[in-house]
């Protein structure tokens, strides 16, 4: 409707500039006349008919230029709105990958600014299932996060929430004074976690060890613990999840190259975040999911730079789309519900 007015304005416009120009070539016309009269009447300025002539003129001059005002800058932006409406703001993306061994679900979260999305770590006091736990969070998706010991509902991996440590490792005495353990305790301490860190008004993710600090002017608002990180390279050795003596294995708890269900966070290179978890086929509960050498690889191909294992087998979950996918399947090829400890979060930011 504006873009129409601006142009018949326009329309306007153009009949008066017509009209006016005719009007001042007359007047030219009639003063050149005047000027050919000069030999034998000389007009000067004392002299009412020369004023009239000059009067007219200018007046003429001045009345065109206030008529060529034209639509301003502005309407022409009203015209471009029209034809290319503004993009929508970026949305939460839901995939589904059909495997030979497995079903992946995927999840990308917009990192674009200013933000859409706050992704979070949450811990319960005990241990909940994911799918009540995320709902009574209201929680746009949910993923599983970090290991945790059933024994005792504690954790065995950090997690901090707005800049304070509310799940710690070294305070799980299951964990701090089991023998077998005792070695990799330094390991253990400095896995792999999901971080916000908050520089400024700016805000970004990145997967780095416990003990690495934020960088310069920025600070760590939330984290969470688990590993082995995936990506750029797999840290099984590095982060305790791997041992190995005179060439033989001694330690292996994940079973990095064993199918199993599997959950991961990682990083794409726009910055986005992306989930996945693997989940086990019901017809073959023994032999389905991904080792952690493929879901290293699948991560890879979707994009993703950077990455890191989460707990999985019986704790992989996921929550979008108000549905809850479950990952682990019993030797009946019904999904395994277990409660776990922590959680990663998608909300909205207002």
């Amino acid at each position: 409707m504006q873009a129409g007015l601006a142009w018949h304005e326009v329309g306007i416009n153009y009949r008066r500039v017509t009209s006016l120009y005719d009007r001042v070539r007359q007047q030219v016309k009639d003063i050149g006349n005047l000027e050919r009269d000069r030999a034998h009447t000389t007009m000067t300025l004392n002299q009412p008919h020369g004023w009239r002539q000059w009067l007219a003129l200018l007046g003429t001059t001045l009345l065109l230029v206030s008529c060529l005002r034209l639509p301003s800058l502005s309407r022409p932006a009203s015209i471009t709105a029209a034809i290319a409406p503004a993009a929508p703001p970026p949305s939460i993306l839901t995939r589904q990958y059909s495997l030979p061994h497995s079903t992946v679900h995927v999840v990308v979260i917009p990192t674009a600014t200013p933000p859409q999305f706050a992704i979070e770590p949450v811990v319960a006091q005990g241990l909940e299932p994911l799918e009540g736990w995320a709902r009574q969070s209201h929680a746009i998706a949910a993923l599983n996060g970090g290991f945790f010991d059933p024994a005792n509902q504690q954790s065995t991996s950090y997690v901090m929430q707005q800049g304070e440590v509310t799940a710690d490792p070294r305070q799980n005495q299951r964990l701090v004074g089991n023998p077998s353990l005792a070695p990799y305790l330094e390991q253990i301490f400095n896995r792999p976690e999901f971080r916000h860190y908050r520089c400024g008004d700016e805000g970004s993710y990145a997967i780095a060890p416990h003990r690495d600090l934020a960088p310069p002017g920025c600070q760590i608002e939330t984290a969470l613990g688990a590993g082995p990180q995936l990506l750029p390279e797999l840290t099984l050795e590095a982060d305790a999840f791997l041992a190995v003596s005179n060439g033989t294995v001694i330690r292996d708890p994940l079973g990095y190259n064993r199918p199993n269900a599997r959950s991961a966070v990682g990083i794409l290179a726009n910055g986005d975040v992306v989930w996945v978890m693997a989940a086990q086929q019901p017809e073959a509960p023994g032999s389905s999911g991904l080792s952690l050498l493929e879901l290293a690889e699948f991560m890879r191909s979707l994009g993703a730079v950077t990455a890191m294992n989460l707990d999985g087998g019986s704790s992989a979950a996921i929550y979008a789309n108000s549905q809850t996918v479950y990952g682990k399947v019993n030797e009946a090829g019904n999904p395994v519900v277990r409660p776990i400890k922590s959680m990663l979060i998608v909300r909205s930011l207002p």
